[in-house]
C-alpha cells in the first residue's frame, strides 16, 4: 500500500526538541498568565510559533556569520586559495539557508498537536522551504567546485561550465518534480511516469539546451575550443577572443570590444578558424606583395651587377657562388632558400630579399621563407613576401611587416624596378590627375591585400592566417 506523502514528512520528535519546546510553551504560558490573556490555546500557538520561526532565522543568521569570520580568519592565517574561494563564493554560508526551515520542522509539531491539518500545511511548507534551500546550496558546491577545476586543474581549458549548467539543470528538475508531488499529496514516481507524455513538449522546449550539452561534450572531447581562445566564424560577425562558453551561447569579444553570442551547436555542425595554434607555435605568418611594373623589369649584365652589389655587398656571396657554378640561377631547397638569378634586375631582387628576409633578427628561421613571383595582374607583376615572424604579439608583428614592406619599396630603385602606383596628383593651381603610369620605387597596391574585417578586426587579420 502507498505511503501518503504527507505522513513522510512528519518525523518523531527528539527528546531535545520534546525539552525546547516544552520550555518555550511554559514560558509562554507564564508571561500570558503576567499580561492578564489568560489560558488561550490558539494565542499561545500563534506566539510559540512566532517564536519558533524568529529562533530558527537567528539561528541561521548567527550560524552563517560564525562561518563567514570563521573562514576570514583562516585566510588571515593560511593565505590558501581553497579557503578565500570559499569565502568569496560564500558556499558554507548559503549551505546555511537549510537550518531555519529544519528547526521549525523540529520544533512546530508541539504547539499544533490538535490541529493536524494545520500542521500538515506547516510540514509541506517547511519542506519546500528545505528542498529549495537544498537546491541553492547543491548549486553553491556545484559552482565552487566546478570554479575550483577551472582555476587550478583544468590546464586544456576545457569548457566545462556547460556541465555545470548541466548538474544545476538536473538538480532544480528533481526538486521540481519532489515540490510538486508535495503540493498534490501524491508520490514522485507517479509525476514521473507521466512524464513519457509530455518527452515531446520538453525536447521542444529545452531543444538549445540539448543541442548545446550535445555541441559542449564534442568539442571537449576533440579540444576544438578553449576559453581565451581566438576564433573567426564565418558566417557570423565573430572574430576575437572566447570570453565564457554555456549550454546555450559562446560569448566572443571582437576587436572593437563588441561582444558576439554564438549557439554552441553552430561550432560543431559548421566550420570555424581558432588561432590557437599561431600562438602556441610562437611565429605568425606574413605574406605581402609589391606590384612591380613590367616595363621596369630587364636583363642586366656583370657591370651592373657589380654596381649593385657595391650598393649592397650581401650580395656578393651569392653572385660568386652563381658564377662559379657557370649558371645563372640559384635554386636552393628547404625552409629557408635563398633564390635568385643574375639574368634579370628582377631576380637579384629576389635574392637580396631572401637574404634581407633570413638575416632579419625578428624572423623565425626556422619556418617556410619564400620570395616569389605569383600571377599577373592588369597592375604589374606581384612578387610575394612569404615567411613567418618569431613573435605573436599583435605590435610586434605589424611592427615587423610594416618595415620589410618599407624597406623592400624603397630598396627595389637600387635594382631599376618600379612600383606600380594607379595615379598621380599634381598641384599647380588647379588640380589635375594624370594617367596612370608606374612611379619607382613608390607604395602598390598588395596583390594580398585583404578586405578589412566586418567585425572591426585589423584588416591584414583575414590575410595573415597560418596554414
Amino acid at each position: 500500500m502507498e505511503t501518503p506523502i504527507e505522513d513522510t514528512l512528519h518525523p518523531a520528535p527528539s527528546e531535545t526538541a520534546h525539552t525546547v519546546a516544552s520550555w518555550l510553551l511554559d514560558i509562554i504560558n507564564r508571561v500570558a498568565s503576567w499580561c492578564g490573556l489568560g489560558h488561550d490555546i490558539r494565542t499561545e500557538e500563534t506566539i510559540y510559533l512566532v517564536i519558533v520561526i524568529a529562533i530558527a532565522f537567528a539561528i541561521g543568521w548567527l550560524l552563517q556569520k560564525a562561518i563567514y569570520y570563521g573562514l576570514l580568519k583562516i585566510v588571515k592565517m593560511r593565505k590558501g586559495e581553497l579557503w578565500k574561494m570559499l569565502l568569496e563564493r560564500k558556499t558554507l554560508q548559503k549551505c546555511c539557508y537549510i537550518v531555519p526551515p529544519l528547526v521549525v520542522m523540529a520544533l512546530a509539531p508541539f504547539a499544533l498537536i490538535a490541529d493536524r491539518h494545520a500542521l500538515s500545511i506547516l510540514y509541506r511548507v517547511a519542506g519546500i522551504y528545505v528542498l529549495i534551500a537544498f537546491g541553492i546550496a547543491l548549486c553553491a558546491v556545484y559552482n565552487f567546485g566546478f570554479t575550483y577545476f577551472n582555476t587550478h586543474d583544468n590546464a586544456r581549458k576545457i569548457p566545462i561550465k556547460g556541465i555545470e549548467n548541466v548538474a544545476k539543470g538536473i538538480t532544480w528538475m528533481v526538486i521540481f518534480i519532489v515540490v510538486v508531488s508535495i503540493i498534490v499529496q501524491r508520490s514522485p514516481a507517479m509525476l514521473l511516469t507521466g512524464l513519457g507524455a509530455f518527452a515531446a513538449a520538453l525536447m521542444l522546449v529545452f531543444k538549445d539546451s540539448i543541442l548545446g550539452f550535445v555541441a559542449g561534450i564534442q568539442m571537449s572531447e576533440n579540444d576544438m575550443i578553449h576559453v581565451g581562445d581566438w576564433i573567426v566564424v564565418p558566417g557570423t560577425p565573430a572574430n576575437g577572443l572566447v570570453l565564457d562558453m554555456t549550454l546555450t551561447a559562446v560569448k566572443v569579444q571582437n576587436w572593437d570590444n563588441t561582444i558576439v553570442t554564438v549557439p554552441p551547436y553552430t561550432l560543431v555542425s559548421t566550420s570555424f578558424q581558432n588561432w590557437r595554434g599561431m600562438k602556441q607555435s610562437g611565429c605568425r605568418r606574413i605574406a605581402r606583395s609589391l606590384t612591380v611594373d613590367l616595363t621596369t623589369v630587364h636583363p642586366i649584365g656583370a657591370d651592373e651587377v657589380d654596381a649593385i652589389v657595391r650598393k649592397h655587398p650581401e650580395l656578393a656571396p651569392f653572385v660568386e657562388g652563381v658564377r662559379k657554378s657557370g649558371t645563372m640561377q640559384q635554386n636552393d631547397g628547404g625552409l629557408t632558400p635563398i633564390n635568385g638569378t643574375l639574368e634579370t634586375n628582377l631576380g637579384l631582387f629576389r635574392a637580396y630579399a631572401c637574404l634581407h628576409i633570413f638575416n632579419n633578427p625578428f624572423i623565425d628561421n626556422t619556418q617556410q621563407i619564400l620570395v616569389r613571383l605569383i600571377d599577373p595582374t592588369t597592375y604589374g607583376l606581384p612578387l610575394q613576401f612569404y615567411c613567418f615572424t618569431a613573435t605573436t604579439d599583435w605590435n610586434k608583428y605589424e611592427a615587423i611587416q610594416s618595415q620589410l614592406t618599407e624597406h623592400f619599396t624603397t630598396v627595389c630603385a637600387d635594382f631599376g624596378l618600379g612600383i606600380y602606383s594607379g595615379s598621380t596628383l599634381t598641384v599647380s593651381g588647379d588640380i589635375t590627375e594624370s594617367a596612370p603610369q608606374p612611379v619607382m620605387a613608390a607604395s602598390a597596391p598588395s596583390a594580398s591585400a585583404p578586405q578589412p574585417a566586418a567585425s572591426g578586426a585589423p584588416a591584414a587579420e583575414s590575410a595573415d592566417k597560418k596554414a
